[in-house]
């Protein structure tokens, strides 16, 4: 059955119209830029069995548009239109802190970080440098490591922070493993800058970790 066929309230478009496009699943979703199916199928299935074989959804959007072309049902076009559609969302995320507005609440800044470091396959080290009323001075990949870790030098952290006139930083870095749990060495390297940062009055005020799923946040863990 083609999906024009569907009951109106099943169809992704009319569903998105009337609940928002929080209510589509991801399938449903990718359907959207798809627009059809392969032969035989509505756009829905195609969607659906993209995620069963290359999915899930973050894995899939985040290869490089050259390798969604070659994916089954996609091809040039449509992935340019995945990959224009990721950057948009990024592109719209990062908007108002780029723009120079004051960060208002963590979770906005947790998912900056997961934005521009999750699709890393090594550890990366970030640092968001913020002026007194919180707004973004600057975002700086200040270390880069392995699989396994990144060196961490809180002196660089704190001449970085004074170059920008920084009241306060967030930091943040990711676990390519996906699994988003600090450690006990996150732990200490925290604690390390959070005396570094104080000799210059400078507050550290969270270190998010970032792996699959929201970023952690080690301040809501009261260890920052």
């Amino acid at each position: 059955m083609h999906i024009r066929d569907w009951p109106a309230a099943e169809r992704p478009r009319e569903k998105l119209l009337a609940r928002g496009a929080a209510a589509l699943s991801d399938a449903e979703l990718v359907a959207l830029f798809l627009g059809s199916g392969l032969r035989g199928q509505d756009a829905v299935a195609t969607a659906r069995a993209l995620l069963a074989a290359h999915g899930p959804l973050r894995r899939l959007m985040e290869q490089p548009t050259a390798a969604l072309a070659e994916l089954p049902g996609l091809g040039p076009a449509r992935a340019c239109t995945l990959s224009a559609a990721l950057e948009l969302g990024q592109r719209v995320l990062a908007a108002d802190l780029e723009r120079g507005e004051a960060l208002k609440d963590p979770p906005t800044a947790g998912r900056l970080f997961a934005q521009r470091l999750r699709a890393f396959d090594h550890e990366v080290f970030a640092v968001m440098f913020l002026d007194t009323r919180h707004r973004m001075l600057a975002f700086e990949e200040m270390f880069h490591g392995t699989l396994d870790g990144a060196e961490v030098h809180t002196r660089d952290v704190a001449r970085r922070a004074l170059a920008h006139n920084a009241a306060a930083v967030i930091v943040g870095h990711n676990h390519p493993s996906g699994n988003p749990e600090p450690s006990a060495a996150d732990r200490a390297v925290t604690a390390r800058l959070k005396q570094a940062l104080s000799l210059v009055d400078v507050r550290l005020l969270d270190h998010f970790v970032v792996g699959d799923g929201p970023a952690v946040s080690m301040a809501a863990r009261g260890w920052v």
